[in-house]
């Protein structure tokens, strides 16, 4: 079985995404979702306008941010018991829904859509990234996950007010994984299509800065969830650069 459209909100958190919102919208509408949420970081296109004619409820984010969007969504405007979180720039097909949302039905609490089986749509810096973040996780977490970035998600409402969220930006998919995991939620993978970014759709993540963000939120995360891990790097670190030391003088 597979929680109902009308139990179900559709989380679209978009910014500058003109050319393809109208397409996701439209592909969950024809499934039958009633409760689509855009909420819109201010964008200076016609994104807002078009997905409330897409059949959107569109809300523009009090601040700025990916993750203050999620989390102001999460917090303010979802009230159904099952969330579909997805990306508004055409990459992920809403007919997949179901792959996402099912495993909630059979006692998941959060489902990723792992995008890592389609390289093609990846640049090589962005597939050799990913492989390193979802590698980076694994070692500081305990856990392997797949595809920590992933775009296209389900959980349910409830373990989501579970997590201690902070991310602004878009560590927030590393936040909420490490979050699930620290709750001791159920999480689990599930194969989903991955597309090339359609023309005309801005690319938002920066790979050198964004990256380096995301990095450092795989490490933050453990403080809460793994503090021996979160304590013992830096001690490891200083003990390994005080061998160091002590051999060369």
């Amino acid at each position: 079985m597979t929680p109902s459209t009308d139990e179900t909100t559709v989380l679209v958190p978009t910014y500058n995404e003109e050319e393809t919102v109208a397409e996701v919208i439209e592909g969950f509408v024809a499934q039958g979702f009633d409760d689509i949420l855009v909420i819109d970081g201010g964008s200076d296109d016609d994104t807002q306008r078009v997905a409330r004619e897409a059949g959107a409820r569109v809300v523009e984010q009090s601040g700025s941010g990916k993750g203050q969007a999620v989390r102001e969504a999460l917090h303010d405007h979802i009230e159904r018991p099952y969330v579909v979180m997805i990306d508004g720039d055409g990459t992920y097909l809403p007919e997949e829904v179901d792959r996402v949302l099912t495993p909630l039905d059979e006692g998941a609490d959060h489902v990723l859509g792992n995008r890592l089986g389609n390289p093609e749509a990846f640049t090589r810096l962005n597939y050799v990234g990913n492989h390193i973040f979802n590698f980076e996780f694994a070692v500081a977490h305990g856990a392997h996950l797949g595809d920590i970035l992933t775009g296209y998600r389900a959980f349910t409402l409830e373990s989501a007010h579970e997590m201690t969220l902070t991310e602004d930006g878009f560590g927030i998919e590393t936040e909420m994984c490490a979050e699930a995991l620290g709750a001791g939620q159920k999480v689990e993978t599930v194969g989903i299509t991955y597309r090339e970014r359609p023309e005309g759709s801005e690319e938002k993540l920066h790979p050198v800065l964004d990256g380096a963000r995301i990095g450092y939120v795989v490490y933050k995360t453990t403080r809460r969830t793994r503090p021996a891990f979160f304590y013992g790097v830096p001690v490891l670190a200083l003990s390994v650069l005080a061998v160091l030391v002590a051999y060369l003088v």
